[in-house]
């Protein structure tokens, strides 16, 4: 019986990136910030997909992003930003790179939080 579901060795990395993305806070990034190793993704694009070509070396797709604007070295004005606003991140480890995306969060009044369970 053929195995119509095989495993790659994508989608081992691309698990094994998956497990290795936490949260983290703005001011345990500056470090990185500091050393030019902080590249921005923004929300319209997937964080472990950038990974994944990120790992890859994937050249053709990492220009695509970083034409586009969707992928870039972490500013001086956004770093400011996210300083004042104590940000937090979705961030995986990509050597040498970190590549941080904002971290979503429902936009909720304090009337809608009531009904959250």
């Amino acid at each position: 019986m053929p195995n119509d579901k095989k495993i790659t060795d994508i989608d081992v990395l691309r698990a094994n990136i998956n497990n290795e993305t936490s949260q983290i806070n703005w001011s345990d990034l500056q470090r990185f910030f500091a050393g030019g190793w902080l590249i921005y993704v923004s929300s319209n694009t997937n964080l472990l997909d950038v990974a994944v070509a990120f790992s890859l070396d994937n050249k053709d797709e990492v220009s695509k992003w970083l034409t586009s604007g969707e992928v870039a070295k972490v500013s001086d004005t956004q770093a400011k930003q996210w300083h004042e606003d104590n940000a937090t991140f979705w961030a995986n480890v990509v050597k040498p790179w970190v590549l941080i995306q904002p971290l979503k969060l429902p936009d909720m009044t304090q009337s809608e939080d009531k009904n959250i369970h």
